[in-house]
């Protein structure tokens, strides 16, 4: 299936995590309000099991779920906003959809 583009605007998901709902919503609303994304899911607690510093460990986060068509301005926003020393951001290409909510994205995220 080919990518879906809106006007030369490829719509992504991004993913990132974080410890609180509290800066969960900080980071939603701030991509938001910044026109980087046209809207941002949040998720859970979800339970994410990981190796850091040479340990697993196993923490309630909340996930966020990025609508945007701007990956390197999000991935730039989150790691400067983020309170992780070294956030998730993973950006997966939207490849099919509803293309009017697709364009919806395109012109929210549009800066």
């Amino acid at each position: 299936m080919a990518r879906v583009s809106t006007h030369g605007r490829e719509a992504h998901l991004l993913i990132t995590t974080t410890d609180s709902d509290d800066e969960a919503g900080r980071l939603a609303r701030g991509l938001v309000e910044a026109r980087l994304a046209a809207c941002v899911q949040i998720v859970g607690p979800v339970r994410s099991v990981f190796r850091w510093e040479g340990a697993v460990q196993v923490e309630p986060e909340y996930q966020l779920v990025v609508k945007t068509t701007r990956v390197a301005e999000v991935t730039d926003w989150i790691v400067e906003h983020h309170s992780y020393d070294v956030p998730e951001v993973i950006a997966l290409p939207v490849v099919g959809g509803h293309e009017t909510y697709l364009t919806w994205v395109a012109d929210e995220s549009s800066g």
